[in-house]
């Protein structure tokens, strides 16, 4: 079972809680301060921020990256993560069976955490090429016991490119450099490499973040269309209406995705949010035109003006 509430979810006084942007002013502490003074943490790039509500931001090089809820995983704040949740819930076998998940992106290790608590012994495999975050992570926020999630210190092309056919149940594509999606993770060597490796009954599922307008995106999910024909997008109203800076969950497979249940799930988020597909997908992408293999990195997100727990 997925848990998020309102009174969880966070949000940005001018915008998106995404990992280009995202982070909470409530009762904050650096909670790294602690692991200095005992000698684990040398990285000073990497921080946590605990908030009221027993949650955790890990903040690389001052963006937000994930947020934590270590005594109850299952708990997502981040709109985008609860996006991806639904789009797993909707588009595989109800829990607990098991899942082989990759992903792209590890950061907090949000997602694998919700996936070993909702669906346990889950394989997982996490490209993840930093090291150091990787390891403070751990140290900080230990993963659950007996858990099957296996963290590469690997990027995501080259990750995914070394990857069995047909081995990902669902693959999801979450990371960002500086607050921005990597160029070669939008090229089309690496969206026909992710087609290869989820298998044909599975979701791929991407996190992008983008400006108004949703014109980047729109080239980016026109490129994933290519590769992967039944797409479908899930993201707030105010991001679909182009009102803000904001996260879009892409929900891409070989086989028609079950638009139904997404919808029914849409509903029941927290927020307002909308699902694209079919005709109304296809006029937001009308003239969008594919990355070619030399990708584009996403745009930067707008300065943070503080932010909140609503």
């Amino acid at each position: 079972m997925t848990k998020w509430t309102p009174a969880a979810v966070l949000r940005s006084c001018a915008g998106s809680a995404s990992p280009a942007s995202a982070s909470s002013r409530t009762s904050v502490s650096t909670s790294r301060d602690d692991l200095v003074a005992s000698g684990r943490a040398g990285d000073a790039r990497i921080s946590l921020a605990r908030d009221e509500h027993g949650g955790v931001t890990v903040v690389v090089d001052g963006q937000p990256q994930s947020y934590v809820q270590p005594d109850d995983p299952r708990l997502l704040a981040f709109e985008y993560v609860q996006h991806l949740a639904l789009a797993i819930e909707a588009c595989c076998p109800h829990p607990p069976t098991r899942l082989a998940v990759t992903h792209v992106g590890g950061a907090g290790l949000t997602l694998p955490r919700w996936v070993e608590a909702t669906r346990p012994g889950s394989p997982q495999i996490v490209l993840e090429p930093d090291e150091a975050l990787t390891a403070f992570v751990r140290e900080a926020l230990p993963l659950p016991r007996r858990h099957r999630i296996r963290v590469r210190p690997q990027d995501g092309l080259t990750g995914v490119c070394a990857l069995e056919t047909g081995s990902a149940d669902v693959l999801v594509t979450d990371a960002y450099a500086a607050g921005r999606v990597p160029a070669e993770l939008t090229s089309a060597t690496y969206l026909r490499a992710v087609a290869r490796v989820v298998k044909p009954t599975g979701p791929a599922l991407w996190n992008l973040a983008d400006e108004p307008g949703f014109r980047w995106g729109a080239r980016m999910v026109a490129a994933i269309r290519a590769c992967l024909p039944e797409v479908a997008i899930v993201a707030t109203h105010e991001v679909l209406k182009g009102k803000r800076f904001g996260n879009t969950v892409v929900i891409a497979g070989h086989r028609p995705l079950p638009i139904g249940d997404l919808r029914r799930r849409v509903a029941g988020a927290p927020l307002p949010t909308g699902l694209r597909d079919g005709d109304s997908l296809r006029r937001m992408l009308a003239g969008a035109k594919p990355f070619d293999d030399q990708g584009e990195m996403g745009p930067p997100a707008p300065e943070a003006k503080g932010w909140r727990v609503v």
